[in-house]
């Protein structure tokens, strides 16, 4: 193997993670062809289907003369799981906390989340700190994924009952809890795979446990990880599992940092690597003695709340508008500004599983405005959003967002949590459309002259990473509006268009528009294609008042 010099080899970094770097052989160790999809430029390898999302830059690197548009989830108002205020029984009698996971599976949906409920009998909604009890990790079942029931388990004795949802764990002092199904784990007493914050006496550190059937669990012997890490998902991605939360590291010149989103990986689910992974992070103000967990600037609450979807990752961060308290008016718990603090959540994707990126550097994608929690009347608390990666699941034609929110009041003065709900059409997180003609804008604007008529353009492009097709071929599916004005061509890794599959040749859908619009070539099959390493160029082109827009890309194997 030639070894490249360093600066050299930067280039060549950086043009692979942009997806511009024509391989001219697949890699040692590539996977064998299949039904797969293999991503010479991200080293990604799927089998059966392959998601190019509008927000990936990654895998949709290359673009001319279109913009992006993200989506705007349609939120329900109203909690789909609130806390059972009035049975002094519940464990989640003062707070149903979603740093959870919701899973679709065999016809129904169910739902794991953390609890806060009463040690002692008294008025929910008037709990003192005291009088708390952090856990147990509880369960939920529902025919349509709004409205949940909690089953009698009879695992946990609370309050002197078992009559309650609580799941049996050995860690009674609980924080998040995330859960897979792994339906590629040959084992079926693993087929469910968990992990969850427990603490060990110092600080909030995770343990996994997994599960024939999601509801008795067998927790592992030791921590995964011993170290502070407030979690916010767990998925597998290209063979390895990752946790990504929270962590309070430090910053430049090795000085006192904010909350940051950091993450840890497994080969196997048994054996956590040590050390961790810069996943996500906001600037520390230039200034050292103005950063940290106390400083009012914003910071990364929990980390990255992401989900796999095989060729990418999806998923939110917390935007946490940090505000401390006042230390004489709140004693102990002066560095939480309670009453003060709020969170909104940012969108964020990535194509390793580890390194993600926004993409629309600080868009709040989904507002505490827009979801506010439950209020106390006759006051105006703060709302603060919490995401969690393994509450975003693709139903039918929809993509579900759960995610939790709770009132940032003070205990004592109607601190509560509750599970949320925000809706898109499926894989419509965000489109590109052909730009318009900016308002004043003279030759030279954005770098490009105007066009002859001084109109907005009427084409534009987007082209695609390098992909290995399957040995059978694949077919293509487009998720856009106006589907009918867009067309795709193919080309080799090298950008060389192939006569088949280009010009007047190029592929089309007879669909106005739609999340699955099939795209046929009349004078060729991709089936021809299989096992060869192509591009794909999809052409937007503006036809009377039709403005396409293009929100994924499926590659499905044949």
């Amino acid at each position: 193997m030639t070894l490249l010099r360093p600066c050299a080899q930067g280039i060549h970094r950086m043009l692979a993670a942009a997806g511009l770097l024509a391989s001219s052989a697949v890699g040692v160790g590539a996977p064998s062809l299949g039904r797969d999809f293999y991503f010479p430029s991200t080293g990604v390898r799927v089998e059966g289907e392959a998601l190019l999302l509008a927000i990936d830059d990654h895998l949709l690197p290359l673009r001319d003369q279109v913009v992006e548009h993200l989506s705007k989830p349609a939120v329900r108002r109203e909690p789909v799981l609130a806390p059972s205020k009035d049975d002094p029984l519940a464990p989640d009698q003062v707070a149903a906390h979603f740093y959870g996971a919701v899973i679709q599976d065999q016809g129904r949906y169910r739902m794991w989340y953390y609890s806060v409920g009463m040690k002692q009998p008294g008025d929910a909604r008037r709990a003192d700190l005291k009088n708390l009890s952090q856990g147990p990790v509880c369960y939920a079942e529902s025919e349509d994924g709004l409205t949940w029931t909690k089953p009698r388990l009879g695992q946990v004795e609370f309050k002197g009952s078992r009559q309650n949802n609580a799941i049996a764990l050995p860690d009674t002092l609980v924080e998040g809890v995330h859960v897979v199904k792994d339906d590629a784990e040959p084992d079926p007493r693993r087929r469910y795979k968990m992990v969850y914050n427990g603490h060990n006496g110092k600080t909030w550190v995770f343990r996994t446990a997994t599960s024939a059937d999601g509801l008795h669990w067998q927790a592992a012997p030791e921590f995964a990880i011993d170290q502070f890490l407030e979690t916010a998902s767990l998925f597998k991605f290209n063979d390895f599992w990752f946790v990504h939360g929270q962590r309070l590291t430090f910053s430049e010149g090795g000085h006192r940092g904010g909350r940051q989103g950091r993450a840890v990986m497994s080969p196997n689910f048994d054996r956590w690597l040590p050390g961790d992974t810069r996943a996500f992070l906001l600037p520390e103000p230039p200034n050292p003695e103005d950063r940290g967990q106390t400083k009012p600037y914003d910071q990364v609450h929990l980390g990255v709340g992401a989900a796999s979807f095989g060729s990418v990752c999806v998923g939110f961060y917390g935007l946490w508008h940090n505000a401390p308290g006042d230390e004489s008016s709140q004693k102990q718990w002066g560095w939480f500004g309670y009453g003060k603090i709020s969170c909104d959540l940012g969108l964020v994707i990535s194509n390793d599983g580890m390194h993600f990126r926004e993409p629309v550097k600080g868009h709040v994608y989904l507002s505490r405005f827009d979801a506010p929690a439950t209020p106390v009347p006759g006051k105006d608390y703060p709302t603060i959003l919490a995401q969690s990666g393994n509450g975003i699941l693709n139903v039918g034609d929809e993509t579900r967002i759960y995610f939790g929110r709770w009132l940032n009041a003070d205990y004592g003065m109607g601190y509560t949590g509750e599970v949320g709900l925000a809706v898109l059409p499926r894989d419509r997180w965000g489109a590109v459309g052909l730009h318009p003609l900016p308002q004043n804008a003279g030759a030279g604007f954005g770098g490009r002259p105007r066009t002859p008529t001084g109109e907005a353009p009427q084409r534009g492009f987007v082209w695609s990473a390098p992909v290995r097709l399957p040995a059978q071929g694949c077919r293509v599916l487009l998720n856009a509006d106006h589907a009918a004005s867009l067309s795709v061509e193919l080309s080799d890794e090298r950008f060389e268009l192939l006569p088949d599959y280009s010009g007047a040749k190029s592929g089309r859908t007879t669909q106005a528009g739609g999340l699955d619009c099939a795209v046929t070539w009349t004078t060729a099959d991709l089936a021809a294609l299989g096992g060869r390493t192509v591009r794909f160029k999809i052409n937007l082109e503006r036809t009377g008042d039709q403005d396409p827009r293009l929100y994924a890309v499926t590659l499905r194997s044949l």
